[in-house]
């Protein structure tokens, strides 16, 4: 009898463990099913969803001195309007700056380019390969068939390049407009979101928004800086060894520090390419040792000193990130890859930990972790002024 009974438990035990798996299994695949749902939706809108994500990133940006501007009586619309303003000047100075750079040195990259195809073309005709002129001309005359019989597909990526190109632009501009919206009316959409909610629900939208707000400010700056530093450290450094286009090639690590791993990799890549056509082996290989001295000091010493751990994600997350937001959106998507992971870890976090405050196991927090909207220096939140800006009321 009592074998019977170890049997019957013993198989009430796996029906049990079975269904309890078969639920979340069915609640895994819904979960799964809803965030195809919302991505094939997000494609779909792809064209509105890109700029209004890039101007949010812009106004994490703008909106601080813009807030400086606000509380010393300058009207929203104005202060909005100026802090834009100074900021497109900014980035178009930066380019005005480097094109006389680029036009005067892309003859001497040039010139670089055919002298480093001679070298080419002398170490084929000597050993081991020992191709002379006449199979060489052979391979040059197939090259040159391939690409004319490739030239409608080489004017079709010219065409689509262009038209990319044309779309980044409009992007760009739209983003800009919004920006500005954003920046000037940003702070009452929290006090309206959470009217419409209700103020139940719209605590916690307002806590998880003001610290989504602060990781994603906090993660821009941070990441502005150190991408600074190392674009001067690299320029430095190109400009000692008298690398063309040194300047231009410093801006572009600026730009690529926003992508991480990727951007670096891709910006040194080229400035040793161009130190390769333009002074040779050694100088590119003393640029390579260059570029990688500061990313090891970029990635060893200057953010985990300064972002420490605000944002909380491992090196495999930040790389695994880029890899998919590349595959799935390009460059916008390898730009936008930290920054989305960034906001979605802060949800879960939150997630956490309003299911800790459910869970009789976990000990009570302490009372200053209970306050609904968080302190002004977590949310980058300056002082309260005419527009709303602060701490998020429940209601408006």
């Amino acid at each position: 009898m009592m074998e019977d009974g170890a049997q019957r438990t013993r198989g009430a035990a796996i029906g049990t463990g079975v269904t309890w798996l078969a639920r979340w299994s069915l609640r895994f695949a819904l979960i799964c099913l809803g965030l195809v749902i919302i991505g094939y939706v997000i494609g779909l809108f792809w064209s509105i969803v890109w700029p209004i994500v890039l101007a949010i990133l812009l106004t994490t940006v703008l909106r601080p001195p813009a807030g400086w501007l606000i509380r010393r009586g300058v009207p929203a619309a104005l202060a909005a309007a100026i802090v834009l303003l100074v900021a497109v000047g900014v980035v178009a100075g930066i380019f005005v700056a480097i094109a006389p750079s680029v036009a005067e040195q892309t003859q001497q990259i040039a010139d670089g380019v055919v002298a480093g195809i001679g070298q080419i073309r002398g170490w084929l005709e000597g050993p081991p390969f020992n191709l002379g002129d006449g199979q060489l001309g052979q391979i040059l005359d197939q090259g040159t068939q391939q690409l004319q019989q490739s030239a409608s597909s080489i004017a079709g990526g010219v065409l689509t390049g262009v038209t990319a190109f044309a779309s980044g632009l409009l992007n760009l501009v739209l983003a800009l407009v919004l920006a500005f919206f954003f920046v000037k009316d940003g702070p009452r959409f929290v006090p309206w979101l959470v009217g419409v909610v209700g103020p139940r629900a719209g605590r916690h939208i307002a806590e998880v928004l003001g610290r989504m707000w602060a990781v994603l400010g906090g993660f821009i700056r941070v990441q502005a800086l150190v991408s600074a530093i190392d674009a001067i450290l690299i320029g430095i450094g190109l400009l000692v060894l008298g690398i063309p286009l040194a300047l231009p090639l410093a801006v572009l690590t600026f730009l690529g520090g926003f992508i991480p791993i990727v951007g670096a990799v891709v910006a040194g890549a080229l400035a040793a390419l161009i130190a390769l056509v333009t002074k040779g082996l050694t100088t590119a290989l003393l640029v390579l040792i260059l570029i990688v001295v500061v990313q090891q000091l970029e990635g060893n010493v200057l953010q985990p000193f300064l972002q420490g751990q605000s944002l909380k994600l491992h090196g495999a997350v930040v790389l695994l990130g880029v890899t998919a937001g590349s595959s799935l959106g390009g460059i916008g998507g390898a730009f936008l890859a930290v920054p989305v992971a960034a906001v979605v870890a802060v949800l879960l976090r939150y997630l956490g930990e309003q299911i800790d405050r459910h869970d009789p196991t976990v000990p009570d927090p302490e009372p200053a972790d209970e306050s609904v909207a968080p302190p002004a220096d977590e949310t980058g939140a300056e002082d309260s002024d005419d527009t709303g800006e602060g701490a998020v009321p429940a209601t408006e």
